[in-house]
């Protein structure tokens, strides 16, 4: 068995059903009989045969998993108290509902979940406010050599999208070029509206440099295919353009595309595109009335922070060529540098992607094309790159990432040492019932747990070698095997629920906190061994074939 995402509903706070062994989704009065099984061996008096110094310590623990399985069964009973849980967790009990209005009873507990759900999907409403933008700065070396300044020219633009209601968007935009002497600006509007699941439509407006009003529409002719239709009026001379796509997923990861204008300046294009998990590309030729072009261009994903990119133009006044790649830098930031060379010139190129937000500076090196030139403005900017990379920041990064990791160990250190505490207390209670279970199940060839360890997935993996070493990864581990031996029942089977935490059974504790978790059974049924690792919240059956060795 695989090891899967988190399922969907889980129960946020699931440590009382983990103490009972029982689902977050079986009636209440169902858990009567788990609970009678748990009381039974916590009982405080169940230990009175075993000397006296030992039967204070197993009274103590058993006192305390006692407490703990009585609180649990009284909430989980009580049909408003185990809303309250599910909802808020202890906290919500302890405090008398005081992150919100005091609830009483189940019929106001509804009304208030009903209420957060209303409020949470209006925020999510709200949250669709998407602003983006981009600042392009040109610079030029040739410029600057001859007296005239570094800036060549700058442009800005903005937009504004806006959910305003279930079916309609808003997006408002401008932008401003600079260039020289000279300058212009624009004002966009667009308004998009969801008729259906299968078409929309759209009233657009445009004032300054291209006054325009205009309509566009959009259906999906079939599951894979949509086509687009739209008109345009310009506000200046009476002029009307026409506009057709069609667009067609060809596969999974591809899409193809034709694109037809009629107008004033009139063209045809056809584009392709593919994206899959580690590579995008997409190509495009488009012929026009009074010109031609051609593009592609091909990224490639190197690792989960860094990718590649290789791209070319050619075309009646357009003829380059241009590498570099990129890295995330952040969650939401990617830096790039790119190097294009062509009859415009020899080019560098760099970018900031934050959010939507784009900061782009070209910055023109030469404007004839020189091969030893050429060639230096690659390979120096290009080494002294990597050797940045190799001797500053990856030993920089990781060393913060380690930092980072001994900062969070010191901090949940001393709660790991005093769950580990408790857990140890915990199957030193369950030890005689733990072992009779296993014994019965030796002698019938039945489910015997020969080894299980629960915590961190890295650690599970190196668990060979962290026997031998004593370092970090070994304290994020547990020994769980006898407590599941506890849980095995008189048919020899064992059972996990679905969406309840694992550290909350008895006998388990969290080693690793804020970290992923999973569990690895080894276990022996009818004379075969098996071997299984599942999630935290994932449901282990045992046994089962597939986990065969």
């Amino acid at each position: 068995m695989e090891p899967s995402a988190l399922p969907y509903p889980a129960t946020p706070h699931g440590h009382k059903y983990s103490l009972l062994h029982i689902s977050n989704s079986i009636p209440h009065d169902i858990a009567r009989s788990s609970y009678m099984q748990r009381i039974y061996t916590n009982h405080p008096n169940k230990n009175l045969k075993t000397p006296k110094k030992t039967h204070e310590v197993m009274k103590e623990i058993a006192t305390e998993n006692f407490q703990r399985i009585c609180e649990a069964y009284e909430i989980l009973t009580d049909e408003n108290k185990r809303q309250i849980y599910d909802i808020y967790g202890m906290e919500g009990l302890t405090s008398g509902l005081e992150l919100g209005p005091k609830l009483n009873r189940a019929e106001e507990i509804k009304e208030e979940l009903e209420r957060l759900r209303r409020q949470k999907e209006q925020e999510k409403i709200s949250s669709h406010v998407r602003p983006s933008g981009t600042i392009l700065a040109k610079l030029s070396l040739p410029h600057f050599l001859d007296g005239r300044g570094i800036m060549r020219g700058m442009s800005m633009s903005s937009e504004v999208q806006s959910q305003i209601s279930k079916s309609n968007a808003i997006a408002v935009g401008g932008n401003l070029a600079v260039k020289g002497n000279s300058g212009g600006a624009a004002a966009t509007a667009v308004l998009h509206r969801q008729i259906s699941s299968f078409s929309s439509i759209e009233f657009m407006a445009s004032a300054g440099l291209r006054s325009l009003i205009g309509i566009q529409t959009s259906r999906h002719l079939s599951l894979h295919s949509t086509a687009t239709m739209g008109v345009a009026m310009s506000l200046r001379d009476g002029s009307i353009n026409l506009s057709n796509s069609w667009t067609r997923q060809l596969s999974e990861t591809t899409n193809g595309n034709i694109e037809l204008a009629l107008g004033p300046e009139s063209s045809i294009s056809v584009g392709w595109r593919k994206k899959e998990e580690k590579m995008s590309t997409a190509a495009e030729i488009k012929l026009g009335t009074g010109s031609f072009g051609a593009s592609a261009h091909y990224t490639h994903r190197l690792s989960e922070k860094s990718h590649g990119r290789i791209a070319g133009r050619v075309g009646s006044g357009a003829l380059e060529f241009e590498v570099g790649g990129g890295r995330k830098i952040s969650n939401f930031s990617t830096v790039r540098m790119l190097y294009s060379v062509g009859i415009q010139g020899i080019v560098w190129k760099f970018e900031l992607h934050r959010g939507g937000q784009k900061l782009i500076v070209p910055i023109l090196l030469s404007r004839h094309l020189n091969a030893v030139f050429a060639t230096g403005a690659f390979i120096i900017p290009t080494s002294l790159y990597f050797a940045l990379k190799k001797f500053v920041v990856k030993p920089y990064n990781l060393k913060r990432e380690k930092q980072k990791a001994l900062e969070n160990m010191e901090k949940t250190q001393a709660q790991v040492r005093e769950s580990r505490a408790a857990a140890g207390k915990a199957q030193q209670l369950l030890q005689n019932v733990a072992n009779r279970k296993r014994s019965k199940q030796l002698e019938t060839d039945g489910l015997v747990i020969t080894e299980a360890v629960y915590g961190s997935p890295i650690a599970l993996k190196n668990k060979d070698n962290l026997e031998e070493q004593k370092d970090d990864l070994a304290s994020q581990i547990m020994d769980v095997t006898l407590p599941l031996n506890f849980l095995v029942n008189d048919s020899g089977q064992l059972k996990l629920h679905q969406g309840v935490k694992k550290s909350g059974i008895m006998g388990f504790c969290d080693p690793c906190p804020g970290e992923p978790k999973q569990l690895r059974v080894e276990y022996t049924y009818g004379g075969n061994r098996y071997e299984v690792v599942v999630d935290d919240y994932q449901e282990l059956l045992l046994p089962q074939e597939s986990h065969r060795i």
